[in-house]
């Protein structure tokens, strides 16, 4: 016996009649287990009370193990987890292709092998309406060698942990904080993060309103993983079920049906990639000087002359103020830079018009420059891979004594 979601009668004063309501209760559930030709191993639980709710539980790398011995391509894997691959670029490439599945078509085709007296029991216009329960995603790297992978473990654990800050979690998880890094009063959030010894490896999990972002090893495969229960915390674009496509897209709280699979594997992605990104930073050997001297320098930008960088004066408040990790979970934008210049030195004197101005006079330098790019038909900008690394060498360089800095610069 299990908990289920289901129906009762009970009788209605108003209308003097009896009146169907939604029930909490519990019922007999039957599993059924499949290694499938397709998709692998994976399970199906139906519920033996109406609406016969049905819950498929597929694993996209034992699918991908299916894919792959079709191609013929050769693999070593461990429970869920590839530790060789012949073909890394073939396996991207089919992995991408699962996204593109017509989820509905498919998950239908299971409802004949657990219940194939659905058409006598239910009406002909009662179908399913499919949803993700639960999705993960994950960014694998694998090693030659767990012997090879061990030695960056405490150092990524240990930059993660304290990188880790809750401001910084509650953002990768889609929720707003204040200008002080704290949630709001009315969120009424629990987030944890807990580091410990899993397995043959070491984890590292931030869990925040069901959502969850891991680090952890695994003999030769480090993983970052993002799991997904609430993606309704997440905002995206899209149209509303009944708005004509041909319009603009609002921006909406993802929806828990397979029709936003693709998005929900977008955000995901850019999850992890802020994750990784900021992992990225713990250790880098390459000299500042050699960072820096490509930004330091005028040059021509389709024949104007772009002045070089003062990153030790006038440019140097900027530069800091965009490093902020708040912008590697939302986009650069010139009001967002307004509220974070209004009590700097940077923005002594100047109303709102001037300094907005003065914002997005430094943001098409920094452009120019190679450090931001900008959103295609929108405001907003991000920080690129040279980018990061200017900032992250110049929060390096702030430890470091005048002299040293004009040194550097010059």
């Amino acid at each position: 016996m299990e908990s289920c979601d289901t129906f009762k009668s009970a009788y209605n004063e108003e209308s003097k009649y009896p009146k169907i309501t939604h029930h909490k209760s519990r019922c007999k559930h039957l599993y059924f287990y499949y290694d499938h030709a397709d998709y692998g191993f994976m399970s199906i639980r139906l519920q033996k009370w109406a609406p016969y709710d049905i819950q498929i539980a597929l694993n996209g790398r034992e699918w991908l193990c299916r894919q792959l011995d079709k191609k013929g391509c050769g693999y070593i894997i461990s429970d869920n987890k590839f530790l060789h691959i012949d073909d890394y670029e073939l396996a991207q490439q089919l992995l991408d292709s699962q996204e593109d599945m017509k989820w509905e078509e498919m998950l239908n085709e299971f409802i004949p092998l657990v219940f194939p007296l659905k058409s006598q029991i239910l009406d002909k216009g009662l179908d399913y309406y499919w949803t993700l329960w639960q999705s993960e995603r994950a960014k694998d790297y694998i090693f030659d060698s767990p012997e090879s992978l061990k030695p960056y473990m405490n150092n990524l654990l240990r930059h993660a942990f304290l990188t880790g800050t809750s401001d910084r979690v509650l953002q990768y998880m889609a929720h707003p904080v204040k200008a002080d890094g704290q949630p709001y009063s009315k969120s009424n959030l629990e987030l944890m993060s807990r580091v410990s010894l899993w397995c043959e490896g070491m984890r590292i999990r931030h869990w925040v309103d069901k959502n969850s972002l891991k680090l952890y090893n695994e003999q030769n495969v480090l993983r970052v993983e993002m799991t997904m229960n609430n993606p309704g915390r997440f905002l995206v674009h899209r149209h509303t079920e009944r708005q004509d496509k041909s319009e603009a897209k609002n921006l909406l709280p993802m929806r828990k049906g397979v029709a936003d699979i693709k998005v929900r594997a977008k955000v995901s992605d850019e999850r992890i990639k802020s994750f990784t990104e900021h992992l990225a930073t713990f250790e880098d050997k390459t000299p500042i000087r050699d960072l820096i001297s490509s930004t330091i320098e005028p040059h021509l930008v389709k024949g104007k002359r772009i002045r070089g960088l003062d990153i030790t004066g006038k440019d140097r408040e900027f530069l800091i103020a965009i490093s902020d990790p708040v912008f590697d979970v939302n986009y650069i934008t010139n009001k967002q830079l307004q509220a974070t210049f209004a009590s700097l030195p940077w923005a002594k004197g100047l109303t709102q018009k001037q300094l907005s101005s003065k914002i997005s006079r430094t943001l098409r330098l920094l452009r120019d420059h190679g450090l931001i790019k900008k959103v295609a038909n929108q405001h907003k900008y991000h920080l690129t891979k040279k980018g990061r690394e200017i900032t992250t060498a110049l929060n390096v360089m702030l430890s470091a004594s005048t002299n040293d800095l004009l040194k550097i610069s010059a």
